[in-house]
């Protein structure tokens, strides 16, 4: 069975800076896998934050470019998001998504119909 545990929301101050991680288990080919990080905020549609291809090559959104890092760990099944010089509109839950094996458009930013595994999501509030 799949799964994957997002871990590390919180609630910081703007300006400040918090690491979310994704623990990956039951996945077969994980490397080969996109993986991908996706915010949601109250009454908003879900949208691609990063996005990290089999190379390690990385896609961000406009909105977070320079602030956020996306990164992975093979060996571990991991997926991390380094979130800096946070606002208050980088507010929302955060899930953690893995695309099939079929899958390889990867250096887009992320969208939510193009990826299969999700996690429960974990919450960062940020305050002004």
């Amino acid at each position: 069975q799949v799964q994957l545990v997002e871990s590390g929301g919180g609630s910081v101050q703007a300006g400040g800076s918090l690491r979310l991680s994704c623990a990956a288990s039951g996945f077969s080919y994980y490397s080969s896998r996109c993986m991908a990080w996706f915010r949601q905020a109250p009454g908003e549609e879900r949208e691609g934050v990063a996005a990290i291809d089999r190379a390690g090559s990385t896609t961000y959104a406009d909105s977070v470019k320079g602030r956020f890092t996306i990164s992975k760990d093979n060996a571990k099944q991991t997926l991390d998001l380094e979130m800096n010089s946070l606002k208050p509109e980088d507010t929302a839950m955060y899930y953690c998504a893995a695309s099939s094996l079929k899958f390889d458009r990867c250096r887009v930013v992320p969208i939510p119909g193009q990826y299969t595994y999700w996690g429960q999501g974990t919450q960062v509030t940020v305050s002004s």
